[in-house]
């Protein structure tokens, strides 16, 4: 690959590629409002440590939070922040002392952000204001000196010093002006006087402190007005009432009622409630005009059963008294029972007795007295019952015996009835499983069972099938099977037949033979994983059927082979006389051994008949002399199975009268046996000669071959295994007279006479099967020279035929035994739990202070009990809580202490009730014990004194006369007994004292008011409770001293807080504010109205000026507003004004949706960019608050992307995975961002980014390899064949180029044989292709693409040359004319079909243009030779005659297959004589002393190559023993590779071309006999497994080419040359 610059988006992401961090901290600018657009705020550039030039170079932005103003702006020319819009900090901040605008600075190349601040500065540019230029107010003339009256502030929209600082107040006699924390008040410093004066007109001036200060003005206009001492008195001060539970609400409960002794708006009694608790406030509500009590919560016995009420009863000047409610709740039947299941035993084991105790019950009723009685039961139809025990305890019982097969579960349903009216239930379904035990052995399905199986049966193959059935479950029903012990014939059952132990299925374990045993008998057993394991027994018979596999066996005649073996016939024999009998059996039983006799070829057809179930041979009719002497019969004894098996024989009879008639026996010379020991001699020694030969050239090639690894090939210089006989290769033959077929070795030479065979052994001696055979792995072979090492103890077994039968092998199943189990655990469990419910030793008491700590130790409940602590751990001992889900008390089991485990709040629990008691119930299991247990709470002093308020405010006019009473609201101690309150001390002062009795609490006069001394007085009241340490309280008593009408109208808070949802409707009502004025009449009469509020608060806000309630008039935007505040003034009938604040805060709704901008992206992404790529920067901004603004950010799950959170609102949008722009090249990513609102929102955005390519795939060919297919002596320049490669990439990285790897064949380049077309992959051939010179070749393509660097791969292409018929065919023998000695003696004697000669051709081509023909075409007795079509055998057609001519020429024509066929002729020179010196052209030839001497010669040569031979094999035999490399087992040593192996169309190997297929002779020879018979049998290739599934061995399956060697010593095999 060549050298480029990194291409542009590559650069980008390796900049981009980053996390998300605060870079280089934040920066803080300072500026005032109402700048200037442009004006400079700060240079950023120079704060960030940048040239300006690098800061524009990247992008520079500002990004606004919540705000879609943009104030500021980046000058990139200066790198300064200058302002783009008015900032108004009114407008942004109001009254809020910081005003901070917050931005967002991005940088790109690489990232970073930013966080910067603005503060804005404030600007006196607002003056002060008053809500109206003129204020009135209306004062009586009895107002004290002293007195003050309020006014509202003057409101500045500045902050700080630019707001309102000072006020001054024009000068007057009358009037001063008091200022106090904002709060402005005319103090009146001089008595009013009417008469004289009855109103004024003051200046008040407000003023700011900025520069230039600014001011703003109101007119006071005060209107000088003409002129109580009675608190309200209650009709009872205790009131009591009965209230039923659940209560509606709106019920009316009771009526209070108070007068006052004053006139007017001073004798107007308003109530309330004094001090009561929240819960309290919750349930009732009071009418504050009316007196009337209802009802507003839930009233509920089992809650609280009374309440206690403090009513105040307040005039209009604000004096109270106080009065105590008692209501009583009374039961109502409301709770229905509750049912709580303590205990349970679940399993129950099927075998527990009747009366065993499985669970145990707990019923409570919340009501009280005949509500809370309960009543249980259960359904009818289960064994089990529930017995009542102590208290509201039942025990669930069994009431008979249980059985899981029959029932394994029980849903009890139990039923809880209270007494009450109406009564109320409930009820619980308790779930009880039944445990099994192994209570029940398997059962088969039949008493015994009977499997029929044919003989010969495969080892493995299914019998039948036994089943057994156990209802027990799991283990206990589980079943397993297996034979039980014995004997079949003296061997172990075993060996017969195994049973599968879990389904059942017996199989045969061997294969069976009807003719040794019919039937035998194995017992099965079944038995379960129960502990201990039951079982049971069937008996399995096993039939065997007979099969026709077995041929008759022939007794007599002998077997062929022996020519003495002749019946003599006599010349007299009559028709019908007896001449010999055939004997044969067969092992078959029934009809598969009824024989049947057939004569099927005899001499003369009409002579002799075979009875067809005797065997007896006789003669038909009378023997004549004109029958010929020898009667040959061939005999087939046929069975009647099916398909029926048969044998032959033949039979020899001579009709004559002794054995001297017949001429043929004569004596042998000498030199016929002497021919016959040269013919030996000269194969001997050749075939040693050759097999040496080929040795040596193995041994060499394989020392070659193992520097590389070798390959296989049907054509070419490696060996291919000598012979490979398919499966049923023995029944090819068709004969079905020998057990196995055999091979014969035929050595003949031109003019010999006899034909001497070796036998071998047959082929199918140790062969595996094929199906076992092909399917062996090439690592299942065992070393090429292990069968060579063993064939010098086999070779003489192999060489004398012997067979040896394989082995058959067997497997024995082992039987599993049961082990010994313990008890099961829901068993132990229950029987340790059967125990009666008693209550046992009594009632604990425990007392115990609250407030404890958790863990402190309340007592020791096993010493209490008399038990070790250890035992209360084993019995599960446990503490449970009546009537509530809190656990105050827990056990330590390890020391057997009561601790506390949760707060206990005395006060909580109990109230004011004098004696507090936790009540629970102690349970103890194993046995069963059921205490109760009772914890006294004391009471701590844990609670001060508390006043209902800090400040007491009293107004006590200056007429009020010595001894008046004015009553207070108590202190409040939630403590009890000495604990509470138990006395009050009031600071010692001039004119009152304390006065308490029976908790009344009292102000008593002791002395008269003087206003003009004292206005108002400030005492403190303290509360002690009697506790150690002693708490106390105390309040401020605030003592108004009053005269006549000047009081202002007083709020009842003044500061009233609401808070109000964003988008409320209009008309919603904020709040109620109160204010009220203690003078009476007109005075006494408050309007309400806004006090000084923005344009924009009047728009949002209206106030009822008579109630004072404040409702919504406009749009309620928490994000522009989220809190109000809101000046309230009261004003009563004479313009006395007092003022309250109201601040209402906005509470965020869920009502914006988050919004998702994309900061920035890097398009297109490199598709080699690593995991973790930053590829995109998300904010998600949410208006909302809290958690309405908190957002989730997703992504969709299939792409390779995620999302991750980096500072504030940011995300980084990084890659998960590799990408790969071949597979996916874009993506549109879909970010969806929900926020934690209820309901939620969400939006979402889509990413589009695209996959930049990068050349990381090299092409790819369609194809492993490639096959192209030409005809020898093609054009150059033809097309051959088309490879094709696709590269997944783009553009240049996906164009492909194709070109030749450099190679060579038949050590020429591969450019001058074939060539590719660069552009189209296209093949082809530079030249003319010869079939004979070679078949195949191979090229390699290389494609490549057009990337930096380029990638490539290459293909293999196989050219195969396919064969043409251009070779004619060449004849070997005869050998070309011109030599007269070339001449075939034919003996006098031969009969018609003797052979004399054979002509021998080959072909140089291939396949079916290699298949030859043969005919005479011209002879000189066209009716005494015939040749065979394919074999070129000639032999005579008739016997020899005395007129034939001695001499005979033949013209043979040798033609092929081929289109158009081709063919040659030969001519075959043949004399009719019976030896050389009949003819009178030859010359006398010694014959006998060249003959001996020719002996002579091959005897030493043949010792002189055996030796050596033997020599070299000692020492390979001694090289290998050397090396010690452990010996592989060729198929685990038990079976033997079969020794030869032909491939398909192996015609065209055996080099003469001459056969369509080998062929085997059986050879029959007798003594002397000077001709060769042979009979022709099937094709070796017959039923051979098919080329396809030979050829799909890979080459590694096939053994070293030593194999074929080793084998020979046992098989010699050449081709058929006969």
């Amino acid at each position: 690959m060549g050298d480029k610059g990194i291409p542009g988006p590559i650069f980008f992401l390796s900049s981009f590629i980053v996390t998300l961090h605060l870079v280089h901290g934040d920066l803080s600018y300072s500026s005032p409002e109402e700048m200037k657009r442009g004006s400079v705020i700060g240079n950023i550039a120079k704060d960030l440590g940048m040239d300006s030039r690098i800061l524009s170079s990247r992008n520079p932005r500002i990004d606004f939070e919540e705000n879609n103003n943009l104030y500021c702006d980046i000058n990139l020319s200066t790198g300064d922040l200058i302002t783009s819009e008015r900032i108004d900090r009114e407008n942004l901040c109001g009254k809020k002392p910081s005003c901070v605008v917050k931005m967002d600075l991005v940088l790109e190349n690489p990232l970073e952000l930013h966080r910067v601040s603005l503060h804005v500065q404030d600007v006196n540019d607002n003056s002060p204001e008053f809500k109206t230029n003129l204020i009135e107010m209306e004062i009586s003339e009895s107002a004290e000196k002293g007195s003050r009256f309020s006014m509202e502030e003057a409101h500045d929209a500045d902050i700080g010093q630019n707001a309102v600082q000072r006020y001054n107040l024009q000068k007057n006699d009358n009037f001063i002006l008091s200022v106090d924390n904002n709060k402005v008040e005319l103090v009146l410093e001089n008595k009013l006087d009417r008469e004289k004066q009855n109103e004024l007109n003051l200046l008040l001036t407000a003023l700011d402190g900025g520069s230039p200060q600014r001011s703003g003005t109101v007119v006071i206009h005060v209107t000088v007005l003409d002129a109580n001492d009675n608190a309200p008195v209650f009709s009872q001060d205790v009131y009591e009432a009965s209230l039923p539970e659940n209560s509606p609400v709106d019920t009316v409960v009771i009526h209070v009622s108070a007068t006052d002794a004053d006139e007017g708006v001073n004798g107007d009694v308003n109530y309330d409630f004094g001090h009561m608790s929240n819960d309290d406030k919750n349930v009732f509500s009071i009418d504050p005009k009316t007196g009337e009590i209802k009802v507003t919560g839930v009233i509920d016995f089992e809650q609280r059963r009374s309440y206690e009420l403090r009513i105040q009863a307040k005039d209009g000047l604000g004096l109270t008294s106080y009065a105590k409610v008692i209501i009583d709740v009374t039961d109502v039947n409301d709770n229905a029972p509750v049912i709580q299941l303590k205990s349970v035993s679940n399993p129950i084991p099927e075998n527990a007795p009747p009366g065993t105790e499985v669970g145990i019950i707990n019923v409570q009723d919340r009501d009280s007295e005949s509500n809370r009685q309960v009543r249980c039961s259960i359904q009818q139809n289960v064994p089990f019952k529930l017995v009542a025990s102590i208290k509201n305890y039942y025990s669930l019982v069994t009431t008979g015996h249980l059985d899981r097969e029959v029932v394994s579960d029980y849903n009890i349903s139990i039923r809880a009835t209270d007494e009450g009216s109406p009564p109320l239930s409930s009820s619980k379904t308790v779930h009880l499983s039944v445990a099994d035990i192994n209570d029940n052995p398997p059962e088969f399905e039949e008493q015994s069972y009977s499997a029929y199986v044919s003989e010969n049966n495969k080892p493995g193959s299914a019998l039948c099938s036994v089943s057994a059935r156990d209802p027990d479950w799991r283990q206990n029903g589980t079943v397993i099977y297996s034979l039980l012990g014995g004997e079949v014939n003296g061997a172990p059952v075993s060996s017969y037949v195994s049973v599968n132990g879990d389904t059942g299925l017996i199989h045969a374990v061997r294969s069976f033979d009807y003719e040794q045993f019919r039937s035998f008998k194995v017992q099965v057993m079944a038995r379960d994983n129960g502990s201990p394991p039951l079982s049971s027994n069937v008996s399995v018979s096993v039939f065997i059927s007979d099969v026709n596999d077995n041929s008759p066996q022939i007794l007599y005649p002998a077997p062929e082979g022996n020519s003495f073996m002749t019946e003599l016939v006599p010349k007299g024999a009559h028709g019908g006389s007896l001449v010999s009998k055939v004997i044969a059996v067969d092992a078959d039983s029934g009809q598969n051994a009824w024989l049947s006799y057939e004569i099927v070829k005899s001499t003369d057809p009409g002579l002799f008949s075979i009875g067809v179930h005797s065997g007896e041979i006789r003669t038909q009719r009378d023997i004549s002399e004109s029958d010929s002497m020898k009667q040959n019969l061939v005999v087939s004894v046929k069975d009647n199975g099916q398909p029926s098996l048969s044998a032959t024989c033949s039979m020899y009879l001579l009709i004559s009268d002794n054995l001297a008639e017949v001429p043929e026996l004569k004596d042998i010379s000498y030199e016929e046996k002497n021919s016959k020991l040269t013919s030996y001699l000269i194969i001997a020694l050749v075939s040693v000669s050759t097999f040496f030969l080929t040795f040596i050239i193995i041994i060499l090639g394989v020392r070659f071959c193992r520097r590389r690894k070798p390959r296989l090939l049907f054509d070419g210089a490696v060996a291919i295994p000598s012979a490979y006989l398919p499966p049923n290769y023995a029944d090819v033959d068709g004969t079905g007279t020998l057990r196995s077929a055999y091979n014969y070795d035929a050595y003949l030479t031109t003019g010999s006479r006899t034909s001497d065979f070796k036998f071998v052994s047959s082929y199918n001696d140790n062969t595996l099967p094929a199906d076992q055979t092909l399917r062996k792995s090439p690592s299942d072979f065992a070393d090429p020279f292990e069968e060579f090492e063993a064939s010098a103890e086999s070779a003489n077994e192999k060489l004398k035929g012997s067979v040896r039968g394989p082995e058959t092998s067997s497997r024995h199943s082992a039987n599993r035994l049961m082990g010994d189990k313990g008890i099961p655990g829901p068993i132990f469990f229950l029987s340790s739990f059967i125990v009666t419910l008693h209550l046992v030793h009594g009632d604990l008491s425990y007392s115990s202070p609250e407030e404890m700590k958790r863990g402190s130790v309340i007592g020791n409940i096993a010493k209490d009990l008399g038990v070790d602590s250890r035992i209360l751990s084993s019995r599960k001992a446990r503490v449970d809580f009546e009537g509530t889900s809190k656990r105050y008390c827990d056990i330590n089991l390890s020391t057997g202490d009561l601790i506390t485990s949760e707060r206990i709040d005395r006060e909580n629990l109990c109230g004011k009730k004098p004696s507090c008691v936790v009540k629970m119930d102690l349970v103890l299991e194993n046995p069963l014990e059921l205490h109760r247990v009772s914890l006294h709470v004391q009471d701590v002093n844990d609670n001060s004194p508390k006043f209902k308020k800090n400040v007491i405010e009293m107004e006590i006019s200056e007429s009020a006369v010595k001894g008046n009473r004015f009553s207070m609201e108590e202190a409040h101690d939630a403590d009890i007994g000495q604990n509470a309150v138990q006395r009050y001390n009031l600071q010692k002062n001039e004119n009152f004292i304390l006065s308490v009795d029976s908790n009344r609490v009292e102000l008593v006069l002791e002395n008269l008011l003087d206003r003009e001394k004292q206005n108002e007085l400030s005492l403190l009241l303290t509360a002690l409770d009697g506790g150690s340490p002693q708490r106390s309280g105390t309040v401020v008593i605030h003592v108004t001293v009053l005269d006549a009408n000047d009081n202002a109208p007083v709020f009842s808070q003044d500061v009233y807080k609401a808070s109000l949802p964003e988008n409320s409707p209009v008309d919603t009502v904020v709040i109620h504010v109160s204010a009220t004025d203690a003078d009476e009449g007109v005075n006494g009469d408050v309007s309400y109205d806004f006090g000084h509020v923005s344009e924009d608060d009047v728009k949002v806000f209206s106030l009822d000026s008579s109630t004072g309630e404040i409702k919504v008039t406009g749009t309620i935007d928490y994000e522009e507003n989220n809190s109000y505040e809101l000046r309230i003034q009261a004003k009563d009938g004479l313009g006395l004004t007092s003022y309250a604040k109201v601040i209402i805060d906005v509470t965020d709704v869920n009502d914006n949706a988050p919004v998702i901008q994309l900061k920035s992206v890097s398009n297109p992404i490199p598709e080699n960019a690593p995991p973790g790529t930053e590829v995109g920067i998300i904010n998600v901004q949410d208006r909302d608050s809290e958690s309405n603004r908190q957002v989730r950010c997703s992504i969709q799950q299939n792409v390779p992307f995620k999302l991750v959170a980096s500072i504030k609102n940011y995300y980084s949008l990084v890659t998960t995975g590799h990408l790969d722009r071949e597979v996916v090249s874009d993506y549109n990513i879909s970010i969806r961002a929900t926020d934690e609102g209820s309901p939620p929102l969400s939006s979402s955005k889509t990413v589009h980014l695209s996959v930049a390519d990068i050349n990381d795939n090299p092409p790819e060919f369609e194809e492993q390899s490639y096959s192209a297919y030409v005809s020898e002596n093609n054009k150059p320049g033809s097309a051959l064949c088309s490879v094709s490669a696709r590269d997944p990439d783009w553009r240049q990285n996906g164009t492909v180029i194709y070109s030749l790897l450099g190679g060579e064949v038949n050590g020429a380049p591969v450019s001058s044989y074939v060539s590719v077309n660069g552009d189209t992959g296209l093949i082809h051939a530079v030249r003319s292709f010869d079939y004979e010179q070679f078949r195949s070749f191979k090229v390699q393509v290389m494609a490549r693409d057009n990337g930096s660097p380029p990638l490539s791969s290459n293909v293999s292409v196989s050219v195969f040359i396919s064969d043409v018929n251009d070779n004619s065919p060449q004849i070997l023998y005869p050998a070309p004319e011109g030599n007269s000695f070339m001449t075939e003696l034919v003996p006098k004697g031969a009969h018609g079909g003797s052979l004399v000669s054979k002509v021998i051709a080959v072909d140089a081509d291939s396949g079916q243009n290699a298949w030859l023909s043969y005919e005479i075409v011209k002879s000189t007795d066209p009716g005494l030779f015939s040749i065979g079509v394919h074999s070129g055998e000639i032999r005579t057609q008739r016997d020899i005659s005395e007129s034939d001519s001695m001499k005979q020429n033949l013209v043979v024509s040798v033609k092929d297959n081929g289109q158009p066929s081709l063919s040659a002729t030969c001519s075959m020179y043949l004399l009719i004589s019976d030896n050389l010196a009949e003819v009178p052209e030859l010359k006398d030839i010694s014959y006998e002393e060249k003959n001996s001497k020719l002996t002579s010669y091959l005897i030493i040569a043949l010792v002189s190559v055996s030796t050596f031979f033997l020599t070299f094999i000692i020492i390979i035999l001694g090289v290998r023993f050397c090396r010690r490399r452990k010996p592989r087992l060729l198929f685990d040593g038990a079976v033997a590779i079969p020794s030869a192996y032909l491939p398909p169309n192996y015609a065209d190997v055996d080099g003469t071309g001459t056969l369509r297929s080998a062929y085997n002779y059986d050879a029959y020879l007798t003594t002397g006999s000077r001709t060769s018979d042979f009979k022709f049998v099937s094709s070796y290739n017959d039923n051979t497994l098919p080329a396809d599934q030979t050829l799909r061995k890979s080459p590694s399956d096939f053994a070293d080419p030593f194999e074929d060697f080793e084998a020979s010593a046992e098989v010699g095999v050449i081709s058929d040359l006969s």
